[in-house]
């Protein structure tokens, strides 16, 4: 191989490597860009999935399995669903999509999440569920028809539906903690 073809050569590996790192670089900017939690927002809901309980151990869930220690059936899907049927047949607005966005935010999905570092857990009221809502709200708002228990998914869900409605209009108008 002659210097002239090593040396083009050489300047062609250069600028493919300049290229790559330009493009991984944008890519890398790009993910870093986008919050966690909009990022977990734009994920699809899978079917399986692990939730881990209050004693951070995980278990898998399914359409027809249990879902940690809730004792609920199903799925954030599901359950979502479910409490939008409720919702609708006692006047409570809200769509699917502003509930998701907002679950996303507060629990990643996760329907034994607890906040044990915020004002509330520090007065002893930890915000719990999927909607990350405390015991008072909870009590206040909870949605007859759904169990009486703050971190069952479809009760949480609703009752921290109700309160938005009562608050903000609609859980719809809540873009962040409420």
């Amino acid at each position: 191989m002659t210097t002239n073809t090593r040396t083009h050569r050489i300047a062609r590996l250069r600028k493919l490597a300049l290229t790559g790192l330009a493009t991984t670089g944008a890519a890398a900017a790009a993910l870093t860009l986008v919050p966690a939690n909009a990022h977990a927002a734009e994920m699809k809901q899978a079917t399986t999935h692990t939730v881990v309980s209050a004693s951070g151990t995980g278990s898998d869930t399914t359409d027809s399995g249990k879902a940690g220690t809730t004792g609920a059936k199903g799925n954030l899907d599901s359950w979502i669903n479910q409490a939008l049927s409720i919702m609708k047949a006692k006047g409570i607005p809200g769509s699917y999509e502003g509930l998701h966005r907002n679950i996303m935010r507060e629990s990643g999905g996760n329907p034994n999440a607890q906040n044990n570092w915020d004002v509330n857990a520090q007065n002893g009221t930890p915000s719990k569920g999927l909607l990350q809502v405390i015991a008072p709200t909870f009590n206040a708002y909870h949605v007859n028809g759904t169990a009486n228990s703050l971190t069952d998914p479809v009760a949480n869900i609703t009752a921290a539906a109700n309160y938005a409605a009562n608050r903000y209009g609609s859980i719809d108008n809540v873009n962040s903690a409420y």
